[in-house]
């Protein structure tokens, strides 16, 4: 596991991001695995903390936690309310959750007190499973029964 505190700063996201760059090198995932999601989703998670979430004068907390299986990302704040996907029309913003349900396997929101959770996660094929998965044939070439 890895974690940092982040204070209520603009300079936070990238270095949330480059805090989990660090890590996944860390961690061997970089060859093969969706680094570039987890980053986009961690800058979002943590956005959305900066910008909704977190009061002035805090911060927030990101959580990397990685088992062989699971990647998966928390960001802690202590602000209220429950985030939620919206739909943001044209605008240049709101955005931020509707990319992490897309590029996350999973995400969701948990209770803290005070304050919530916002995390999402990321399931890790190992190099052999990504190798097996590579070579099989298309469904069509399987031979029939």
């Amino acid at each position: 596991m890895r974690e940092r505190f982040f204070r209520r700063d603009r300079r936070s996201i990238p270095a949330a991001r480059k805090f989990t760059h660090w890590a996944l090198v860390d961690w061997g995932l970089t060859e093969g695995f969706r680094f570039e999601d987890v980053l986009l989703c961690v800058s979002e998670l943590s956005t959305n903390a900066l910008l909704h979430g977190v009061p002035p004068g805090r911060g927030f907390r990101l959580f990397l936690r990685y088992d062989g299986d699971v990647l998966r990302a928390e960001v802690h704040d202590s602000g209220s309310g429950v985030p939620e996907i919206v739909d943001a029309g044209d605008g240049e913003g709101g955005r931020g959750l509707l990319l992490v349900a897309a590029f996350a396997d999973q995400w969701g929101v948990s209770d803290r007190k005070p304050g919530k959770v916002v995390w999402c996660e990321f399931a890790v094929r190992r190099k052999a499973e990504r190798a097996a998965v590579d070579e099989a044939p298309p469904p069509a070439l399987l031979p029939s029964d």
